[in-house]
């Protein structure tokens, strides 16, 4: 029954994000989710009781594990040394690629109508969950960069952060040669935009 269940709910979040990316979040109907996942209306309810809640599960399923995997990584570049800027960029930029290459294009274009859409209540629910990785970084950059000021920083930050979701979305006029992994080419855009950060953040 609990296995039925669970893929019930994938089934759910697996249509509600293929929608979404495709259509934004208030052109998706839940009956449009229901038809995709080939579930009823009663099985959404159940396991997310609202659209909203809907849209938030699945932002969740996918930056819960990103969100810990950079707070870990911060963790160690930080006790490397507390100027290893290098390693604080790392932290933040390897594991948002990692989810790009290991979800594909929908969950990324879910990121780029989150920027353009005015869904309030996804954008608080997104700061209040995941605000403090943020917060963690913008500290750890702080000790490495005191010359700047707390708004300089996090203009910058914000602009590395808009670069990444970029890279995430692998728009530019960088492609995969043929013969190259995907894991290879994500790792090759990490190292080329960590230096492209470090370069921004230590401007005069």
């Amino acid at each position: 029954m609990a296995t039925a269940q669970f893929n019930t709910k994938d089934r759910i979040l697996n249509a509600a994000e293929t929608l979404f990316a495709t259509h934004g979040f208030m052109a998706t109907s839940l009956r449009e989710v229901t038809s995709k996942a080939q579930v009823n209306i009663a099985a959404v309810n159940y396991h997310f009781g609202s659209k909203e809640n809907l849209i938030n599960e699945v932002f969740r399923r996918r930056m819960d594990d990103m969100s810990a995997n950079r707070l870990a990584r911060l963790e160690q570049a930080l006790a490397q040394g507390k100027n290893n800027l290098e390693g604080i960029l790392d932290a933040f930029i390897s594991p948002a690629l990692a989810l790009a290459g290991s979800t594909g294009t929908a969950f990324i274009r879910i990121l780029a109508r989150a920027y353009v859409e005015e869904n309030v209540g996804l954008r608080e629910y997104v700061s209040k969950r995941y605000g403090h990785v943020l917060r963690e970084f913008a500290h750890a950059l702080s000790e490495c960069l005191p010359e700047l000021s707390k708004q300089e920083l996090y203009w910058r930050l914000d602009f590395v952060a808009g670069a990444l979701t970029y890279a995430m979305a692998d728009f530019g006029l960088i492609r995969r040669p043929p013969g190259r992994s995907e894991q290879a080419h994500r790792q090759e855009a990490s190292r080329h935009l960590i230096a492209f950060a470090i370069a921004g953040l230590r401007a005069p």
